[in-house]
């Protein structure tokens, strides 16, 4: 496949994805009320529409053939009104529209991992299904849409083109027509002859009536060399009717210019910009120079587009890879031993212009990290689909409340956390949930369940949980199940209750005695956990037996760039990021308090803080032993605050966050507190500290 047919690809996939995803969210929250409205009927016959033509354009006849028998049977709702359909219909409607989506989004999956599609034939049982629903619901034969749709040119299916264009060559020789609206589209868009499509279809669904050439370009993708080079025309019965379809067409997308030509009421004089269109994008610019007033209009009407365009993501990655690039050589060139030889005057220049480009360089890495930030609401939103399949095979009443939707996250970390976070949502409906309305009741609780998904921002990080109101875990059951399948470490009196709940998290654990659809396999919450510290998360739980458990994920904004603090360690640096960083401070050795079991503890602001000695914990050989000549680091992560001794400190410095090679993936780094390492000005490498690891590490498994 060549780079154009990619392009292609790539932006048929993102946008039937969008639309799917659109779908999605208008069939779940017209469920929960139990009704269509006309404009979501209008809506779901136009993503239908859509989907079936670019599907046929790019030869996905399975996609093309289930959206075309739903566009039939929306066309027909649409017609008669959804009033006209009982309730019992209703219900049967909706769950054939879900599974319609979710054969649709199997069969994008399929063009996506670059299998091979189900054939038309494959899918003349669900077809079959499609029709008979609409069988049911119209009386009649399933051809009655058909006949519909053929009456109605350019709203309905492909091999319906204009009566009077049918065979001709010269598009805009139509004898009827008065005027014509000449429209050109954004270079490079792509799929030109389904944009122009969809501007069409829209002024058809605005009743507006008119024809357009080339009248095939729905199903014909030759017709895209012709829109590129001369555009498509709207002919027109009436002035009136033009001016209406230029109203709308200052609201579309991907629309460069478009022109009114008039049709001259005696003999056709100028013939060339009616009957050659194909030979010259420029020649229908000439006739009626009077008429060429409304070219402004159509160029002042640009503003009003959305400019918006889709960015491969690889491209991204690689800009932010460059900007990482520059941010570390902008370091090399600062620190450089030749600056010493510089004058005073010269020096000082120097370090100015160093100071800008820093200023820029902070600029262009938040820029470029700004473009891969993405709302979580599009993963929110999938989770009401997961709640509404598991009320009904479990039979559970669960309302699901999104809380923090507009959060936005880094690109790549939204894409990772989507499996988390139904892994959870689904262990909360299986097993937080109770499993009947009188159990519930008789715990003095609202018959109906629910689920709280949120997001919110802090300094540094996304913070999303999921919590349920259901009967909660006990720990010592969840320590008696752990014992019984020997995946316990310790003995079971040395587990605290929070220990004891993050068993759950261990692969091969499942409370549930019976293997179901949803759960029992012991395999979820261990891929929950991988997953989330793969992009630099945690995974917390806090449960309270009878009242609910609550899920807590705890993520960076983003994986790339930090602002950290460099400290030296005997011959060894370490970065610490400054997010985590409250304090540094110098103390006296009588400072010092021990606790119960003899750890170093200080005391600051009232509080109590334990103190790790780097090189204790890393065995790193260092003359500064002594608490009176190095100094202390006061870090804080979530809820956890200690102080860290170093032997000194270097200076701030904007790091690169570079992973480990896949060589060292053994020895489970992440486990050690060390979360990465950044190549330094100098060429030297440092060590990137994860705080949050750290504490873990060297605290809480003393």
């Amino acid at each position: 496949m060549d780079n154009g047919m990619e392009g292609i690809l790539d932006t048929y996939l993102f946008e039937t994805n969008s639309l799917l995803d659109q779908l999605d969210e208008m069939l779940v929250k017209d469920e929960k009320i139990g009704e269509f409205s006309s404009d979501d009927v209008n809506e779901i016959f136009r993503i239908m529409h859509t989907i079936k033509g670019s599907s046929a354009m790019m030869e996905f006849g399975s996609l093309a053939s289930i959206a075309h028998h739903i566009e039939d049977l929306f066309f027909y709702i649409r017609d008669k009104g959804i009033d006209s359909l009982d309730p019992e219909h209703k219900k049967e409607l909706f769950n054939l529209m879900f599974r319609s989506e979710d054969c649709l989004r199997g069969e994008v999956e399929k063009v996506e991992n670059g299998e091979p599609l189900d054939t038309e034939a494959e899918m003349e049982g669900f077809a079959k299904e499609i029709n008979d629903f609409l069988k049911k619901i119209s009386g009649a034969a399933p051809e009655e849409p058909a006949e519909k749709s053929a009456s109605a040119p350019a709203a309905d299916s492909a091999p319906a083109p204009a009566p009077e264009a049918a065979g001709i060559e010269n598009l805009p020789a139509d004898p009827k027509a008065v005027c014509f609206l000449h429209v050109f589209l954004d270079e490079g868009i792509g799929m030109e002859n389904l944009r122009a499509f969809m501007i069409i279809n829209t002024l058809k669904e605005c009743e507006v009536e008119f024809r357009y050439y080339p009248s095939d370009m729905e199903s014909n993708p030759d017709t895209c060399s012709v829109i590129i080079e001369d555009g498509f025309y709207l002919a027109f019965e009436n002035v009136e009717m033009s001016a209406k379809a230029e109203d709308i067409l200052k609201s579309q997308g991907h629309i460069h210019s478009y022109e009114l030509v008039m049709v001259p009421e005696p003999e056709p004089e100028q013939p060339k910009t009616a009957s050659e269109p194909g030979s010259s994008a420029a020649k229908p610019a000439s006739p009626a120079p009077d008429q060429k007033a409304s070219a402004p209009k159509a160029a002042a009407s640009a503003p009003v587009k959305q400019n918006l365009i889709s960015v491969n993501l690889t491209k991204l990655n690689d800009l932010l890879d460059i900007v990482g690039e520059i941010v570390i050589t902008e370091s090399m060139v600062t620190s450089s031993p030749e600056l010493s030889q510089l004058s005073r005057d010269s020096y000082d220049n120097f370090m100015k212009s160093a100071r800008q480009l820093r200023k820029l360089t902070d600029d262009l890495q938040d820029l470029s990290m700004s473009l891969r930030m993405v709302p979580i609401s599009g993963v929110f939103q999938k989770m009401n689909r997961i709640v509404r399949d598991m009320k009904q095979k479990l039979g559970k009443d669960v309302h699901l409340t999104l809380i923090g939707e507009d959060t936005e996250v880094d690109k790549t970390i939204v894409d990772s956390i989507q499996d988390p976070i139904m892994h959870m949502v689904r262990n909360s409906m299986d097993h937080g949930i109770e499993d009947t309305e009188e159990e519930r009741v008789a715990a003095g609780k609202k018959a109906q369940g629910e689920i709280v998904l949120s997001a919110s921002h802090t300094s540094n990080e996304v913070v999303i949980s999921i919590a349920d109101d259901g009967k909660g875990m006990n720990p010592d059951k969840i320590l008696a199940k752990a014992k019984e399948k020997g995946i316990l470490t310790k003995p079971e009196s040395e587990y605290t209750k929070k220990e004891a709940l993050g068993l759950i998290m261990l692969p091969g654990f499942s409370t549930n005695q019976t293997v179901t659809e949803f759960s029992g396999r012991g395999v979820g919450m261990d891929v929950v956990k991988k997953n989330v510290e793969s992009v630099g998360g945690v995974v917390s739980l806090t449960s309270e037996e009878g009242k609910g458990t609550t899920f807590s994920i705890k993520i960076p904004l983003t994986l790339s760039i930090v602002d950290g603090m460099k400290v030296t360690v005997g011959n060894s640096i370490f970065t610490i990021p400054i997010a985590n960083i409250r304090q540094s401070f110098k103390i006296s050795a009588d400072e010092i308090i021990y606790d119960e079991s003899g750890s170093e503890m200080v005391e600051r602001i009232g509080g109590f803080y334990p103190i790790v000695r780097l090189h204790q914990f890393y065995d790193i050989e260092t003359e500064v032993t002594n608490v009176e000549e190095g100094i202390l680091i006061w870090v804080e992560t979530s809820d956890h605050s200690f102080c860290l001794f170093v032997d000194d400190l270097i200076g701030e410095q904007q790091v690169v966050v570079k992973p480990f090679p896949t060589f060292l993936n053994c020895y489970e780094l992440k486990n050690s507190g060390i979360g990465g390492c950044t190549i330094l000005g100098d060429g030297n490498i440092s060590i990137i500290l994860d705080i949050t690891t750290l504490h873990m590490a060297a605290l809480e498994n003393i």
